[in-house]
């Protein structure tokens, strides 16, 4: 997918159907790498054949299954981490040698400016990167979906303001791209979220947080299509 000055490649990689996103620079090939896990060689196969250089690692969050391939990456490129001070702090990750941020935060990748946004919920320091249209939203917005919020630091009421925020701070046409593949469509627009996911019907917290602890699962089963108010 073409964007203005960068490419978005797309690999669905490992058990958990996990996206995998490299943004290219297309004027320098320059590559930044978000959440690489699982299969590492197949990254590095990926960017071989088509002559690209990783110079970065964004990660959206400190789960091992969007973390699990960060060190083999890493020796095999030298690429500079990046990840937000509360999620380091949060998993233990401050020894790693990552470079940590607070958000919002602007990442250079050759002469392209990439948009790190705090969107606490699915964990305290989830980031979603927004670049050139485009927004990587890991575990925090799926199509027609969202996060768990009862795991490690989750926070419905966090999660609540962050899909919120992320509808206010973004035009309509953005494109999302989602940390799994979950659902009937492998991305969406901010527009098509809005029209049909549930998650976003909500305007006060107390609903939202029902729905999300309690109901949501005795009610949804993965894929997730698009669910329309009448």
């Amino acid at each position: 997918m073409v964007n203005y000055s960068t490419r978005l490649h797309t690999m669905e990689l490992g058990p958990m159907e996990n996206f995998i996103y490299l943004i290219e620079e297309c004027d320098s090939s320059a590559v930044a790498v978000v959440d690489p896990a699982w299969e590492v060689d197949k990254i590095l196969d990926y960017v071989g054949e088509r002559s690209l250089n990783i110079q970065t690692i964004l990660l959206t969050h400190g789960h091992n299954d969007h973390i699990n391939g960060v060190d083999d990456l890493q020796q095999s490129t030298g690429a500079e981490v990046f990840i937000s001070r509360v999620e380091a702090e949060f998993f233990g990750l401050e020894e790693r040698g990552w470079s940590m941020f607070e958000a919002p935060h602007q990442i250079s990748l050759g002469e392209t400016e990439i948009l790190g946004v705090a969107t606490p919920g699915h964990t305290p320091g989830s980031i979603c990167y927004y670049v050139d249209g485009n927004l990587i939203t890991g575990d925090t917005m799926f199509v027609y979906g969202c996060g768990r919020c009862d795991l490690d630091g989750g926070d419905p009421v966090a999660m609540f303001h962050s899909l919120r925020g992320l509808l206010e701070q973004f035009d309509q046409t953005t494109r999302v791209f989602p940390g799994h593949n979950y659902s009937t469509e492998k991305s969406s627009t901010l527009q098509s979220e809005r029209d049909g996911n549930p998650f976003l019907r909500f305007d006060d917290e107390e609903s939202f947080v029902h729905y999300r602890m309690e109901l949501h699962d005795q009610v949804r089963r993965a894929p997730y299509g698009p669910e329309h108010t009448s």
